[in-house]
Order: structure tokens, then sequence, then C-alpha cells
């Protein structure tokens, strides 16, 4: 294992925004309750050297001192970390003090992924945020001091959104001069609070035209994409998401956490209660699910070459007829076309 990355999912957050479909509940005093799971995946999690750890939930942020040290105790002694190790911890705008962003960076932490969601009052209300949009711009003024790299959250594609409201708020956003940006169109999960009262998003085409503007606006930033809802700076992708986008090995660690070995896919029970006290399951994928699940994720990928070996050629043409993928010298990458229709492209390649 060249590269080996680490996930640990945190389940506890201050509130449920009505969006969010991850396996997290409102914190109410059981962190230590989570010691014997977490000892137990890591335990029993194969050795190798991290290139990456990601602590995602959630909000991880709030996790106390002596807590998060007990989770780097074990995991040091486990595995090897890899010296240029990329380590990330999630953390929302009204859950991480500037005192408690110096222990994390102290402890090894040396990305931090802000979940702000918007800069606008009346869409951080709808989207059921807690912070305030000042509180949002200080907390990344802050980060940005204290962390080398820094990741930003927003989200669009939000009922009524227009295409000025959003331009000014990802212009406001690029004030901030962060080297990455995750912006994620709004989507209705069944099992959340918006899915139960069936709130609609903005139109596809209205999606369509703001996921166009977004492209164009980070683009002329110096800020591409790098994958669907991914943009960077060259040299500041994440390096844990691109294991998962690259078809790489990584362990997962925590309630609802998942994990790829080779063709050995694990999954751990997604509630606190079932976690502590069921193993994690594991399943040995054929070799077309593992090329599936490889073809999924890499057409994510805006910036690096698809192999083409395998893939049938007529299929291939076809996809090149539609305007949906563009040959490269090593093999094809999705246009933005391709991107859009990005079901349907894997649909028809598979």
């Amino acid at each position: 294992m060249e590269k080996l990355g680490l996930y640990l999912h945190w389940p506890y957050c201050l509130s449920k925004c009505p969006y969010c479909d991850f396996a997290s509940r409102p914190m109410i005093g059981k962190e230590e309750l989570l010691k014997a799971g977490y000892q137990r995946d890591i335990r029993n999690a194969p050795k190798g050297t991290l290139t990456s750890i990601y602590f995602g939930g959630g909000t991880p942020s709030l996790m106390t001192e002596s807590f998060f040290y007990f989770l780097m105790k074990e995991i040091t002694e486990h595995f090897q970390i890899d010296k240029s190790a990329e380590i990330t911890l999630e953390a929302n705008p009204d859950a991480i003090t500037v005192s408690k962003m110096r222990f994390f960076r102290d402890s090894g932490v040396n990305r931090l992924s802000i979940g702000v969601q918007s800069l606008r009052p009346g869409h951080l209300k709808f989207l059921g945020r807690r912070h305030s949009v000042e509180t949002a711009y200080n907390c990344v003024k802050n980060a940005s001091k204290i962390f080398p790299r820094v990741n930003m959250d927003l989200m669009y594609a939000l009922p009524r959104q227009s295409l000025k409201s959003w331009q000014d708020e990802l212009q406001t956003a690029l004030t901030l001069d962060l080297g990455h940006y995750s912006l994620y169109q709004l989507t209705v999960e069944e099992n959340t609070v918006f899915g139960k009262k069936q709130v609609k998003t903005c139109s596809d085409e209205q999606a369509v035209r703001l996921y166009k503007l977004t492209d164009e606006i980070m683009d002329k930033a110096g800020i591409p994409a790098y994958e669907v809802s991914n943009y960077a700076c060259p040299g500041e992708e994440s390096r844990h998401n691109m294991l998962y986008w690259t078809g790489g090995d990584f362990i997962g660690v925590g309630p609802s956490a998942q994990g790829r070995i080779g063709n050995i896919a694990t999954q751990n029970e997604r509630w606190v209660g079932d976690w502590l006290t069921k193993q994690t399951s594991q399943e040995k994928l054929s070799l077309e699910q593992v090329k599936l699940e490889r073809l999924i994720m890499g057409l994510r990928l805006r910036r690096q070459d698809y192999p083409v070996t395998g893939l049938n050629p007529q299929k291939l043409a076809e996809a090149v007829h539609r305007g949906w993928i563009a040959p490269t010298p090593r093999g094809i990458r999705p246009t933005l076309q391709g991107t859009l229709m990005l079901n349907q492209l894997i649909l028809l390649l598979s």
C-alpha cells in the first residue's frame, strides 16, 4: 500500500441541519462512550503508513482536547504516519475557537475544512446554520493565520437563488484568498427534514446556469475545478479525497465509516449504539464492481486523465460525439458538459 488514508467519523454536532443526511446527532456529553469503539476499529485495521488522515462528521472540532489526544495516540501507536501526511479536521464556525485551532495545529492538524455553507444571513437561516456571516468570515480569517491550508464549504442552487446573488457571494468568498473551496449544490435527501417537508431546490436549468457561472468565476480567479464540486489552486487539492477518487486504499474508523483495501470494502454500523456492539462488515468486491466504482469516482476528476483500458471503443466514440468526453494522450477527461451529464456518461460507459 503506497498510499493509505484513514477516515475517522465523529458522530456529534451542536444541532442537526435540515439538509444533512450524514450519521450525526446533537451532542449530549457522550464522548467517553466512544473510546472503546474507536480503539477497536484502529487496532483491528491493517497496519501501514498513513499519507492522509481525515477527521469528518458531524463536527469533530467539538471533541475535547483530551479526546483528540487519545485518538492521535491510538493512531500513532498503530500506524506509521508519513512526515508529509495531510491531516484534515472539519469544523463549524460556531464550534471552534482560536485557542482550539492552535491546539489542533500543535497536535498535528495541518488542514482545516470549515463548513460555512453561506455568506448570506437569509440563506444561513434557511439552511439551519447557527452561526452568523460575521462569525464565519472571522473564523476563516483566523484559521488562515493558524493553519497552512484551509478549505471553505459553500452551498448553492438554493430555492430562488439568482445568478447575481451567487456571483456576489462567491466573489466575497474569494476575498478570503484560500487555496481550496468546496462548492456544493443543495440536494434534498428523502430522510432529512428538507426531504420530509418536500423542500424544492432551484430548477434543473438554473442549477446548470449556476454551475457554469461557478466554473467561470473560479477559473478567472486561478482556482479551477479539479473535481465536480471542488476547486483548488494547483497543489492545494485534498490529498485524502484524491485517494477516494483515484481508487486508493483507505481505512474507515467510527460509526458509518467506510473503507477500501484492495477489493475489500468495509462498512461500520451507522449509529453509535449499533457500532459499539457490532463488528465492521466486510465484502469482497467483484472485478466488475471495482471497475464500476472506479469509473464512478474517476470521472468526477476534471484535471486528471481516466484510462480507457477495458472501456468499450464504440461507447467511447459515442461519448466523444455527444461532447461529454475529450480524448487525451493518456486517456479521456470529461468535458464541462460531460460533468453536467455525469450520471448519463457513467451509464453509457459502464
